[in-house]
């Protein structure tokens, strides 16, 4: 090999040293500038959630197994927990557990799968069993439902 072909082979290597020592370089820079703005916004998010800590008592239901309204055998499976608005009120909440039940257990077979299979009908099945729970109640206890397990099979 001649010497022009080792001074050749010698200068691409160190342009591509030079151009990956750059990218690596440039790359760093760019994480620890990502990793600095994720720490801000942690900070940040950290600040909102102590505000919104002010959550709700939670009351965890036992699961739900019933046949929906359809032609075919459509079960549902779903298990929730209540948010009340304040400790004392579930107290209250336990005492009438069969009325709350019965309920609940009345109006989920009422629904069909193309009722309850999308996001918008989720929300509205969380809006009837929460109106129909705080009408039993007689008072505004439940602020909110978390559906922990919702199996359509």
């Amino acid at each position: 090999m001649s010497k022009k072909k080792q001074y050749i082979f010698i200068i691409i290597g160190l342009v591509i040293i030079i151009a990956m020592g750059a990218g690596f370089y440039i790359l760093f820079n760019k994480l620890s500038s990502l990793d600095m703005k994720s720490n801000e916004n942690a900070t940040v998010s950290s600040e909102k959630n102590d505000d919104d800590n002010n959550m709700g008592v939670l009351y965890p239901l036992d699961t739900f197994i019933v046949n929906l309204a359809d032609q075919g055998r459509r079960y549902l499976r779903v298990k929730m927990d209540l948010e009340l608005k304040k400790q004392e009120n579930s107290d209250e909440l336990t005492k009438k557990i069969p009325m709350i039940r019965d309920a609940v257990l009345k109006l989920l077979p009422t629904k069909s799968m193309k009722d309850i299979h999308s996001v918008a009908g989720k929300n509205a099945l969380h809006d009837e069993i929460i109106i129909k729970l705080n009408g039993l109640l007689k008072k505004e206890i439940v602020t909110n439902i978390y559906f922990t397990e919702f199996v359509i099979q």
